[in-house]
């Protein structure tokens, strides 16, 4: 199971919010670069930046932070916030991203994003698969649809989609523990898929549990930050 540092970014700096939530945001560090130098220093191989302007804007906002952070470290970063157009994956992909992950996009116009699948294959473009209850949240996590989170992975693994990010939007930033239960039925209902685990984690106690279901990577922000999780422990995790 991978671990996967996260930076999210507002203002150019890196906050978390809890539960999705634009009102319920900390500051963690005004230059999120620093960070990502400091998770590469300690031996993270992967990064997931997000950008939260860009999620609430509908296009890329925060471009110049993935530029830096690709051409300082040599991180491979996924990102996703904001990607609607084929502009915006350009954009993305041009300023060093090795994959982009598309949440609305997938619900909004599924024609364009499994062209994205098509073009670019499907070890760049991962499928953005964030619940409220069970249904696949968009717009930042604003707004609920009304697809049901099994209906929706099916239909993109049968459009050869391999790499999906789910996030149980009721644990997000919350630290007290993630949806073990969920992540086992998608696994066990999509064997061979690259799910990668996010929201919830508060402990190595966490991380254990959830390399016991099959996830192929998991992806920490809130408990690194709070220091709930040590640094050290993940390198040796």
């Amino acid at each position: 199971m991978k671990v996967i540092p996260a930076i999210d970014i507002i203002d150019g700096k890196c906050v978390r919010l809890t539960q999705g939530d634009y009102n319920r945001k900390t500051v963690y560090n005004d230059n999120p670069v620093e960070v990502a130098r400091r998770f590469e220093d300690l031996g993270f191989k992967y990064l997931h930046v997000v950008d939260l302007d860009g999620a609430r804007s509908r296009h890329i906002v925060n471009a110049n932070v993935l530029r830096e952070i690709t051409e300082t470290t040599d991180l491979i970063v996924d990102f996703g916030g904001g990607l609607k157009t084929r502009k915006d994956l350009d954009q993305a992909f041009e300023a060093g991203a090795a994959r982009v992950t598309g949440g609305s996009i997938a619900v909004r116009d599924p024609e364009n994003f499994t062209e994205w699948i098509r073009e670019f294959g499907p070890d760049k473009i991962i499928l953005g698969a964030d619940v409220k209850g069970r249904n696949i949240a968009v717009g930042g996590w604003m707004e609920t649809s009304n697809q049901d989170i099994i209906q929706f992975i099916q239909y993109y693994i049968d459009r050869s989609v391999k790499y999906i990010i789910c996030t149980d939007i009721a644990r997000d930033g919350a630290l007290e523990g993630p949806a073990i239960d969920l992540y086992r039925e998608l696994i066990k209902n999509f064997p061979g898929i690259h799910l990668i685990a996010s929201g919830g984690v508060g402990s190595m106690a966490d991380l254990e549990e959830l390399a016991d279901t099959g996830v192929w990577g998991v992806i920490v922000g809130k408990a690194i930050y709070e220091g709930r999780i040590k640094l050290d422990d993940l390198i040796t995790f």
